[in-house]
Parts: C-alpha cells; sequence; structure tokens
C-alpha cells in the first residue's frame, strides 16, 4: 500500500481531503497518485488489492473513491457494491476509471453506487477537474448534514427549555392552590414522586411514568375556586359545605380540560378522578374499580398517603406504620389493591422520596 498525508488550505482552515484509489496497476495508481499530490494537495491512500482497500474501508472515511472496472477477483463493481454496504459509506462520491465504453457496463456502475466516469488512458487535467467536481459535492454534502445537525440539536435544546419552563410554571400553578389550603410544596413534589414510583412499579413506561410525575401536583387545582370560608374552616364541614367542597374536582378539570399540552389534560383528569373510590363510593362522579381512570386510582393512593403522614397546624403526622395500615384496609374499597401493592413492594423507594423533600420549618 502506497499512501501520504499533505494537507491543503481551505478558507484559512487547515484540512486534509482523503482519496483511495484502488487499481490492480500499479502505474495506474502511481499516476493517479502523483497529480492528486503534486498538483492537488490531497492525502492518498492506494491499494492493488480490492480485498486489502475494503478492509481498510471498515474503519476510514475516505472523501472520495477512485476504483479502477477491469480487475481481478473483485472487479470495480463488486467492489462499488461492497464499499455501499458498508455503515456511513452511502453518500461517499465514487468515480470508476474504465476502458470499456460499453453502455450497459456503466449502468451496472451507476446500479453499484458509482457517480461518475473516467476513460483510460487518464487525461490528467479532465481527471483533475472530475476530482474536484465530486470533491466540491461531497464538501456541500457534508456541510448541509453538519447544519442540518446543528438545526436538530438547537430545536431539541429550545423543546428542552420550553418543557423545562412550562413545569416550573405548572408547579408555581400546583401551589398558588397549595397556598390556599393548609399544605406546602413539599406535600406536592412527595405525592408526585409517589405517583411516579407506583406508575413504575405497575409497568407503565418511562413517558408514563414522567407524565404523571408532571400531573400530579394539579390534583388539587380546583381549590382556587372553592371560597375561603370552606376552604380554611378549622372543624368539620357541614353537609352542605362539604358538597361545595367537593366541587374542587370538577373545577380543577374545567380549568385544564381544554388545553393541548398533555400535561395538562392529564392534570384534568387526575384532577376529577382522584377522589373516586374504587367501590363507587366516591366522589365527583361515583366510578367504580377500573372506570376511573389509572392516573387518578394512583394519584389517590399517593396523596392519602401523603396528607396522613404529614403533620400540619390542625393536625399530627400519623405514624407510617398507621399510614400503611390504612392503605390495606382500604385496598378494595378505597383504592386499587393493584396501586396499594405497587407502592408498599417499593417501599424503600417510598422512604427516600420522604427524606429527600422535607417540609420546611414553619
Amino acid at each position: 500500500m502506497d499512501g501520504g498525508i499533505l494537507e491543503v488550505q481551505t478558507d484559512n482552515e487547515s484540512v486534509v481531503t482523503s482519496v483511495l484509489i484502488v487499481d490492480d496497476a500499479q502505474v495506474n495508481v502511481l499516476l493517479m497518485s502523483h497529480l492528486l499530490q503534486k498538483r492537488a494537495g490531497y492525502c492518498v491512500w492506494s491499494f492493488n488489492d480490492p480485498a486489502q482497500a475494503l478492509v481498510w474501508s471498515v474503519d476510514n472515511d475516505p472523501d472520495l473513491v477512485i476504483v479502477d472496472y477491469m480487475m481481478p477477483e473483485i472487479d470495480g463493481l463488486e467492489f462499488a457494491r461492497r464499499f455501499r454496504g458498508f455503515p456511513g459509506k452511502a453518500d461517499t462520491p465514487l468515480l470508476m476509471v474504465t476502458a470499456n465504453p460499453a453502455r450497459e457496463v456503466r449502468h451496472s456502475a451507476l446500479e453499484m453506487g458509482a457517480m461518475d466516469f473516467l476513460n483510460k488512458p487518464i487525461n490528467g487535467d479532465e481527471f483533475l477537474l472530475r476530482v474536484k467536481n465530486m470533491l466540491d459535492l461531497r464538501a456541500s454534502h457534508k456541510q448541509l448534514a453538519s447544519r442540518a445537525e446543528w438545526l436538530a440539536d438547537e430545536v431539541k435544546k429550545a423543546t428542552r427549555e420550553i418543557l423545562e419552563r412550562e413545569s416550573e410554571t405548572l408547579f408555581c400553578l400546583s401551589r398558588a392552590a397549595e397556598f390556599r389550603d393548609p399544605e406546602t410544596g413539599a406535600h406536592i413534589l412527595r405525592m408526585a414522586n409517589y405517583s411516579r414510583l407506583i406508575a413504575s412499579a405497575l409497568g407503565l413506561s418511562v413517558e408514563e411514568q414522567q407524565l404523571i410525575l408532571k400531573a400530579a401536583p394539579m390534583h388539587d387545582i380546583g381549590k382556587l375556586g372553592t371560597p375561603d370560608h370552606i376552604l380554611l374552616k378549622p372543624g368539620r364541614l357541614t353537609p352542605e359545605e362539604f358538597e361545595i367542597m367537593k366541587q374542587h374536582a370538577i373545577i380543577g378539570y374545567q380549568i385544564l380540560k381544554d388545553s393541548t399540552s398533555p400535561v395538562l389534560r392529564a392534570g384534568a383528569e387526575i384532577a376529577r378522578s382522584h377522589h373516586e373510590k374504587f367501590d363507587g363510593s366516591g366522589y365527583p362522579n361515583g366510578l367504580r374499580g377500573e372506570s376511573i381512570p389509572l392516573h387518578g386510582r394512583i394519584v389517590a393512593v399517593a396523596d392519602v398517603f401523603d396528607a396522613l403522614t404529614s403533620g400540619r397546624p390542625y393536625k399530627k403526622a400519623w405514624e407510617l406504620g398507621g399510614a400503611r395500615e390504612l392503605l390495606r384496609e382500604g385496598s378494595g374499597s378505597h383504592f386499587d389493591p393493584c396501586c396499594v401493592d405497587a407502592f408498599l413492594g417499593q417501599w424503600d423507594g417510598v422512604l427516600e422520596i420522604r427524606a429527600r423533600f422535607q417540609d420546611l420549618p414553619e
């Protein structure tokens, strides 16, 4: 194998343009290599054995391939076919050199991936012009590919920033509802992460897990429409007041339901369904069993557990054992048994979430 590395200056930056030559006749290789190195300054890799050239091509990416048509064992057509089969080689310019002017030969070469032809005997000026034209096309293709990759990265970056702002806005919106109720931001984070934990244990996709993580904090957004004298009443609500309180599930659904955002639509479903009970005794629609949306069944377990185990000015926090027992007792009546089992089966994860998101001191 003969080869050398020479640099050419393009747009004031030092770049190396590599050309692969495959020809069983050494005199042809020497002629083309001399023209490319002395008159154009390209880096030339040359092979008399096409099999060796194919091995080299697996791990190398030339800017141009020049291959002879008539070669023993592996001719130019077969070489082109195999070369095109390598990853990343589908668009590499390929110039086929041939002394055979037959039209069927050229058609076969085009089918195998040749992009241009050069007749023997080689004319130096024509040879260099064809090489330059093909390398210019290669450079344009690389520039377009680089631009497309840059644009794709920019779109990803912009999308990520939009989603981050959306998540921040949704969290602030959820906190607005909680601030009208004696709850905390840590409650939102804990119950949302409990919900994601249950979704994971149930085998939901990563996308669904992330969806419920973002949507769960909006479960009580409808409390924005609950009168203060009912929402903040220190004692037990009257039956009439409780009927008004229950309307927050519908209000939350109405606030979110018309959004085009998948997160907000999931939040609407959760707001309306997380107070339903598995035996049909919940509100607002008295749904039973699996007719309750799965997201609502998941959030019901997460929300009740965190509400029980969190201390508030009007109540003490339950011991973890007591809250676990209540979930077990309510399995099949208040809660979906599958969701309860999924939650309790991930107890180490529950404790980790509880430790990570702590209420701030009053």
